[in-house]
């Protein structure tokens, strides 16, 4: 039996795409594809775990049609039951109509009481929508996706669903240009922030703008490299688009993160992860939020009932530091977090210059770390990560480390991307917490103080060459020479024209 390799399912992946392109963007196809992916899963590992069900009731000596019965209970099940409705050999042969009965089988799957943590995340999609997927493309996709066996046995190993799901976030991110930038953080800023916070087995980990889940996803990898279990870890997002949300529920589920829980809704007018009525707290947050979103809450923050805003509340057309007071009231006594800020944060006044300026005085801006220009999605500005630590280490109290990593990357088509060289150069001198020359200084709490609690990183950071020394009373030898040089040659040439018969110059 072959198994299905990374690079074979990337490869059907990306053939399921080239169907749909033309007729729909990027942004708009991935859930389609998404969705079949999610089915076809279901369906193989389903059919798997209903064959060793089967041959278990014939050694009991059951009959066919008693057995074919009972299979029909799903509570018999450990992972999801697949109603008849929405089974692939049910569907895989369609040509007519074939939207709304996709359309159906979702809906089927979801209204199962077994799979009752799927309820909404297969439904957002519309394929009865003959304009966008027209039979003809849908019997295509129904017939790639049938080349392929998606259920555990047949996978060459147990981490190729899960990244070949992130690859696709990534095409579908890259297609989808500023649109991309909603749901996916390029995977290199994520490596930085996890390395930064360095999530534990034991953690509750948060991301309350979550997107995909790629940060949520990266912790467990993390947790892994370092030797601990991936599986003991909880872990919580939320996030407001529908779609994205869906997107990011069955990332969690193709990487076996079963017990994750995402929330959809807007985390600052409604923040859905709560304990006996208040904010529920992490001992990790990791966040990428909407860059300078003008409709973020305004109006409610005034009345905010988690006492969210103890510094002040944040402008009404920037809403970054929102988000940053959400993620600080979602941090235990000993938490930590990162999050990707643009630069205005770091300097602006008004109502920002209060908030940064009481977050400073309580000792909990731990780093802040400039990055290149344009490596998000729907932006080319230079970021910022802000990282802020509850349980700071005594030799770091009163102190920040500011890191200039904005000329460290490497151009990857229209983008910029941090090498991995770059990534271990940004997390070394954050953990080594010294002063590196042109790139990172570790600043005292006073002297920020003194600069009216101004972050702006090229303040603290001197990444200008100097300039070499002008030996001035050389210079002016040298023009001197130049000097008697040009007038002996103008001599010789007059010498020559008289001799000529012409006149001097």
């Amino acid at each position: 039996m072959d198994k299905l390799t990374l690079q074979k399912l990337e490869s059907t992946l990306w053939s399921a795409a080239d169907i749909l392109r033309g007729e729909l963007s990027g942004a708009e196809y991935k859930d389609y594809i998404f969705g079949l992916l999610f089915l076809k899963r279901m369906n193989d590992q389903f059919n798997i775990e209903r064959e060793i069900k089967r041959q278990e009731f014939l050694t009991q000596g059951m009959d066919e049609e008693e057995i074919k019965l009972i299979l029909e209970e799903s509570s018999l099940y450990e992972t999801f039951f697949v109603p008849v409705r929405a089974r692939w050999e049910n569907l895989k042969n369609l040509n007519l109509n074939i939207g709304p009965e996709l359309d159906k089988a979702f809906k089927a799957i979801e209204d199962e009481p077994k799979n009752a943590e799927l309820i909404g995340v297969l439904t957002t999609a519309n394929y009865n929508d003959k304009e966008r997927v027209p039979d003809n493309k849908l019997s295509q996709l129904l017939l790639l996706f049938d080349s392929i066996n998606l259920s555990n046995d047949y996978l060459e190993n147990k981490d190729i669903l899960g990244n070949a799901y992130e690859y696709l976030i990534k095409q579908f991110a890259d297609e989808g240009g500023k649109k991309g930038g909603e749901f996916y953080t390029p995977e290199e800023v994520v490596k930085v922030l996890v390395n930064i916070v360095k999530p534990q087995e034991g953690d509750r980990i948060y991301d309350p703008t979550v997107g995909s889940g790629g940060m949520l996803i990266f912790s467990t990898h993390y947790i892994e490299i370092h030797g601990g279990n991936p599986k003991n870890v909880s872990l919580f997002g939320q996030e407001i688009n529908l779609s994205t949300w869906a997107i990011c529920k069955m990332n969690m589920l193709f990487h076996e993160a079963r017990g994750a829980d995402i929330r959809k809704g807007d985390t600052i007018r409604k923040p859905m992860h709560l304990e006996g009525g208040v904010l529920k707290t992490f001992d990790k947050v990791l966040a990428n939020p909407p860059f300078s979103l003008k409709n973020w809450g305004y109006e409610e923050a005034g009345a905010d009932s988690y006492n969210r805003f103890i510094y002040g509340v944040p402008p009404k057309s920037y809403g970054d530091l929102a988000f940053v007071c959400h993620m600080i009231a979602s941090l235990n006594a000993k938490g930590k977090m990162g999050t990707v800020v643009p630069h205005g944060v770091l300097f602006r006044g008004g109502a920002e210059g209060k908030i940064r300026k009481g977050i400073l005085k309580d000792d909990l801006v731990e780093a802040v770390i400039g990055l290149p220009q344009n490596i998000f999605y729907g932006t080319g500005i230079p970021a910022a990560l802000l990282i802020i630590n509850k349980a700071k280490p005594v030799e770091r109290k009163k102190k920040v480390i500011f890191i200039d990593a904005s000329e460290g990357f490497v151009k990857d088509g229209n983008k910029n991307k941090l090498r991995e060289e770059d990534i271990e150069k940004i997390t070394k001198t954050y953990d080594e917490y010294k002063d590196v020359e042109k790139y990172a200084t570790v600043v005292t709490l006073q002297t920020i103080k003194d600069n009216d609690y101004n972050l702006n990183i090229s303040r603290y950071v001197d990444t200008s060459e100097e300039e070499e020394e002008i030996d001035i009373e050389g210079v002016i030898s040298e023009i001197k020479e130049i000097k008697a040089e040009s007038l002996e040659t103008e001599n010789k040439l007059n010498e020559y024209l008289k001799e000529l018969g012409f006149e001097e110059i």
